[in-house]
């Protein structure tokens, strides 16, 4: 099942269910995309209209970031589950000698890391995306304002979540230093683009509350 492609439906249904994938990895993904674009939306209602033809060239450049940053969050939902299966397989195999133990330890690092790595992709995903929204909100048209802000919503929110898929994967590896060295890159997305997306949905809330 390809869950980039599913109906909105099935994918909850699936999402609410006992199957491993897919998870909070991605739902973030998801949750990504859509925020993205809603700050797309934006753009879409501004772009060709007279009032605001000197941003014209702005939206036009935010407009093909943010198809990119759609699809490839899109593309990272599948993604997500299909990293996550390697690893929960490995969670069963036997350790019932050395040797097993042994070889389950290095089956589970190498899941570990790969299943790591797409979560920690999801946030650098939603950090360019919240800088688009941050122009979509300064620049976009004003009757489509609280999109952006519902849109840095939910990319604020997928960030935090992916953040959560990295650090329960850091948490249990051997190899502290790589560990720790995803860590403090995960620690360096969330803090600084939380800040900014709370300070992006400030100012939105500020334009609507006038």
């Amino acid at each position: 099942m390809n869950f980039s492609e599913v109906s909105c439906k099935e994918f909850v249904s699936v999402l609410g269910s006992k199957a491993p994938v897919p998870g909070g990895g991605g739902a973030s993904a998801l949750v990504g995309a859509v925020g993205t674009a809603l700050g797309n939306m934006v753009g879409a209602l501004t772009i060709g209209k007279k009032k605001y033809a000197d941003v014209e060239a702005d939206m036009q450049r935010l407009h093909k970031e943010a198809e990119r940053l759609q699809g490839e969050l899109l593309a990272l939902v599948q993604r997500d589950a299909e990293e996550f299966e390697p690893l929960s397989k490995a969670y069963g195999l036997p350790q019932n000698t050395d040797a097993e133990k042994a070889e389950k330890d290095r089956i589970m690092e190498g899941a570990l890391k790969a299943a790591c790595g797409v979560p920690f992709e999801i946030m650098e995903k939603c950090a360019e995306a919240i800088k688009l929204q941050e122009e979509y909100a300064a620049k976009g048209s004003k009757l489509a304002v609280s999109d952006a802000g519902v849109g840095v919503l939910f990319c604020k929110a997928a960030l935090a979540g992916a953040s959560l898929n990295v650090y329960i994967n850091t948490k249990a590896m051997k190899d502290r230093t790589y560990a720790e060295d995803i860590n403090r890159k995960t620690d360096a997305l969330l803090g600084e683009y939380a800040p900014l997306a709370d300070r992006i949905f400030e100012s939105v809330k500020g334009q609507l509350k006038g």
